[in-house]
């Protein structure tokens, strides 16, 4: 039996974490790094899918700001969203891990389509699921999309992989005198306006009561250590407090 606190879990990774310190495109470096921490969940027996950002490839929000019409900058972001996913997939292949990529826009030559049942099918046979397109549509966020699959799978934590060790009070790059929670309710980052995820995204957990778990993904081992079901980074809870 595997010693997983999680039988099926999904990971949210953020679009920028690929760019590493170069701020844009995929380092290959980070690609290795990343699919070796899920490769190491894996080995736990513990089912994983995946949905990763596009900010290092485009900014659908940002280019909104710019001028640009917003549903088609998100639909280009969306886009950016399969290349990291193909990215992914062929760094986790090249060390075994079988991989599917499942698009929410269609491109049979790339990816399969989003089928939730097939997802569910390739997760009991041991397979990495990354969903790549977001949820399909304009106005909805990658963070957005990562709690709507986790809920479709039956996934029974959304964890986020970031590049501090939890969620603070305030940025604490910015403010080194931030306070780091180790638990918060979903409701009290509403109420505080948290960056943790979207607001629809945190509504999406709370109402449907799905734990979220936010942790630094950049240290070695940190994501073991949460399938594992150790204390790392901020619990975020059903409750009002």
């Amino acid at each position: 039996m595997s010693s997983a606190k999680y039988r099926r879990l999904l990971l949210k990774v953020s679009g920028e974490m690929l760019a590493g310190e170069q701020g844009y495109g995929i380092q290959p470096s980070i690609l290795e790094t990343l699919a070796a921490e899920i490769a190491s969940v894996v080995a736990l027996e513990v089912q994983v899918a995946l949905v990763i950002g596009g900010g290092n490839i485009f900014r659908g929000i940002a280019a909104s700001a710019a001028g640009m019409e917003r549903a088609s900058a998100d639909y280009m972001g969306m886009l950016a969203t399969v290349l990291n996913a193909l990215a992914l997939q062929n760094a986790l292949e090249r060390i075994g891990i079988i991989t599917r990529v499942q698009s929410a826009i269609e491109m049979r030559q790339l990816a399969e389509g989003y089928i939730r049942r097939r997802a569910i099918r390739h997760l009991e046979k041991n397979r990495v699921v990354i969903f790549a397109g977001g949820t399909g549509n304009p106005y909805f966020s990658t963070d957005t999309a990562a709690v709507l699959r986790a809920m479709e799978i039956s996934a029974q934590v959304i964890m986020k992989g970031t590049k501090v060790d939890g969620i603070y009070d305030a940025d604490p790059v910015s403010h080194p005198t931030a306070k780091k929670y180790d638990q918060i309710s979903f409701l009290s980052i509403l109420n505080q306006n948290l960056k943790v995820m979207d607001s629809t995204a945190i509504s999406l957990c709370m109402d449907n009561k799905l734990p979220l778990t936010v942790f630094n993904l950049k240290v070695p081992g940190n994501f073991k250590r949460v399938a594992l079901g150790e204390p790392i980074g901020t619990s975020v809870t059903i409750g009002n407090r």
